[in-house]
């Protein structure tokens, strides 16, 4: 849950080519009147009789549009933290999301309380017809449109009383589009506390001051687990992770700050923290250790108000619950926080040095 704009509470590869096939078609062996590649003469071996015709093909066609990314190499999100420094005042920060609290895999496979567990992600087809969505907090939200489909997923499912965030990824147009308490309507429009549409090939920030579908004005999306992945055994960006009490401030690469508290030892939201290098590790099971070699490595990011350490990702049913609960066994104790101005190129865009 958050708390919004003065006191809402809430919130893939290039392939090598052979040599080019000449005009007709055939291999270079059959064009110097050899044999085929299957041992039978070829066409033009034969000494007698009209050439072969030269077969009329359409122009080649276009090459596919390269992957899509979340967000380009050198975004904050995909920035490694592991040599930055302590921030002074650390132990501090920690102490006041919780010591003690255990992390949780906020993610997973089947349905808690008639939901999926975690925040899903709809894949949108290409040319899907947008929409007009209704935002309560239309002055900080992306007006769109948006192209939801009719099944898009809701977190939570659609009964849910909770954040019902819905997240659009749209490949063809490297664009993610992500809603906050999203209601669909009876006649196929859609409500929304907030909106917000971000190009996955840039590194623009949205403007300060501004929410997003998310406390933090960020990406929900940039910072979800998913199980695509694990899978490939690795994850390289920072994750989204909660915390029950924040600043009221934000830093970068933050936008927008969710709480009416001045306490300088609580977390501000663009918070970043890492996993302590000392903390072993290498007894977890497999899902359970990527996703702390990535706490290692990239860190988590302080993006929303909510319960101490969840970390979150998308649902699949291929998760394994009992090795993602494993990382209970950490704890705030094991965390500390990192001093991220360095990495700042401006203030005003994502980018890193």
């Amino acid at each position: 849950m958050r708390r919004g704009l003065a006191g809402l509470v809430a919130l893939v590869c290039a392939a090598g080519c052979s040599s080019s096939p000449d005009p007709g078609g055939q291999p270079a062996a059959a064009q110097a009147g050899g044999r085929s590649p299957t041992g039978a003469p070829s066409a033009s071996a034969s000494p007698s009789g009209p050439p072969p015709e030269i077969s009329q093909t359409s122009a080649p066609a276009p090459p596919p549009a390269p992957p899509c990314p979340i967000f380009p190499a050198d975004n904050v999100w995909h920035a490694e933290v592991s040599g930055l420094p302590v921030r002074s005042n650390s132990a501090a920060i920690v102490a006041t999301i919780g010591l003690a609290d255990n992390v949780h895999a906020d993610f997973g496979s089947g349905t808690w309380d008639g939901g999926p567990i975690g925040i899903p992600i709809t894949t949108v087809d290409p040319g899907r017809r947008k929409l007009t969505v209704s935002f309560e907090y239309a002055g900080e939200s992306d007006r769109g449109p948006y192209p939801i489909p009719p099944n898009a997923a809701i977190e939570g499912g659609p009964n849910s009383d909770g954040d019902r965030h819905v997240i659009l990824l749209d490949r063809s147009a490297c664009r993610a589009y992500e809603l906050f308490a999203a209601y669909p309507g009876a006649n196929g429009s859609w409500r929304a506390g907030s909106g917000a549409i971000f190009d996955l090939r840039g590194n623009e920030l949205r403007p300060r001051g501004w929410t997003s579908a998310d406390a933090a004005g960020l990406s929900i999306l940039a910072g979800l687990v998913r199980y695509q992945e694990v899978a490939a055994g690795r994850i390289d960006h920072a994750i989204r992770v909660t915390a029950p009490r924040t600043a009221n401030r934000y830093i970068w690469p933050a936008r927008h700050a969710a709480s009416e508290l001045s306490d300088p030892n609580l977390p501000p939201m663009g918070l970043r923290l890492r996993l302590k290098a000392s903390v072993r590790i290498d007894d977890l099971p497999r899902q359970a250790r990527i996703v702390a070699v990535a706490m290692k490595t990239y860190g988590v990011i302080v993006a929303d108000n909510g319960s101490p350490w969840f970390i979150s990702g998308a649902p699949d049913e291929r998760w394994d619950n009992d090795e993602l609960h494993a990382l209970d066994r950490l704890t705030g104790a094991d965390f500390e926080v990192v001093d991220t101005s360095g990495l700042m190129v401006s203030a005003n865009s994502a980018a890193t040095r």
